[in-house]
């Protein structure tokens, strides 16, 4: 039977011992098993009409995140000094008639082949109408790059949950790392662009002041 006290503490505590790491102890890796974990949660997590218009791009190597670093202000400390480093990627085309929305409804989805012109249609009205994405390339790319904070969340607690820190980071050039990336062969520019980072390990030290949050009455709102 779980034991829902347990879960609810160990969840609350997850939360507050998460911090945005700025150095972690490179002497410390994360292990396969644990950060299979996290990668999980990432691609388990929920999209907007179930589209997952991630990818996400693991950077051990350590000459191509230095060049990283140098494009990005705000992961000075994480690229050198992380066990894992993460980018998440968003696509640029994950509309229901592009080869990847096809992909994503015959192939994941299995929709039938006599629900397939009702399926496209309703999701391009979804995109279209509903939320005005066809309006330029940049609307629908920011559209799915929103979907991948949903997945930097899951990561972010899943790692929590386990004892692991991390550091979600969007201190960076957004076309630098887009040039760095499709000069070492990583990216494909066609179909993607980076959307935000986020490093993994295990502290160097303790946070120098508590977690500082608004109260829930400053951010919740009740209507009944």
């Amino acid at each position: 039977m779980i034991n829902h006290a347990t879960k609810k503490q160990e969840l609350m505590d997850a939360f507050n011992f998460r911090h945005a790491t700025k150095t972690f102890d490179p002497a410390k890796k994360i292990s396969e098993e644990d950060f299979h974990i996290i990668l999980e949660a990432g691609r388990l997590s929920p999209s907007s009409i179930g589209y997952e218009p991630w990818k996400f791009l693991v950077v051990q190597n350590r000459e191509i995140r230095e060049k990283l670093r140098e494009v990005s202000s705000g992961a000075q400390g994480q690229f050198p000094t992380a066990s894992h480093f993460v980018i998440i990627l968003a696509r640029k085309n994950a509309t229901p008639e592009s080869d990847y929305g096809q992909h994503i409804l015959k192939n994941v989805k299995k929709v039938p082949d006599d629900k397939m012109e009702q399926m496209v249609k309703a999701y391009q009205h979804f995109q279209g109408v509903n939320l005005n994405l066809y309006e330029s390339e940049r609307a629908l790319f920011d559209w799915a790059s929103k979907q991948t904070y949903i997945a930097l969340g899951n990561m972010l607690t899943a790692a929590a949950l386990i004892g692991i820190d991390s550091c979600p980071i969007e201190g960076f050039h957004m076309e630098k790392v887009n040039e760095v990336l499709e000069n070492e062969g990583l990216l494909d520019r066609e179909n993607f662009s980076v959307s935000v980072m986020a490093a993994f390990g295990y502290r160097a030290e303790e946070p120098h002041r508590e977690k500082s949050r608004q109260s829930q009455d400053e951010v919740v709102q009740w209507v009944d």
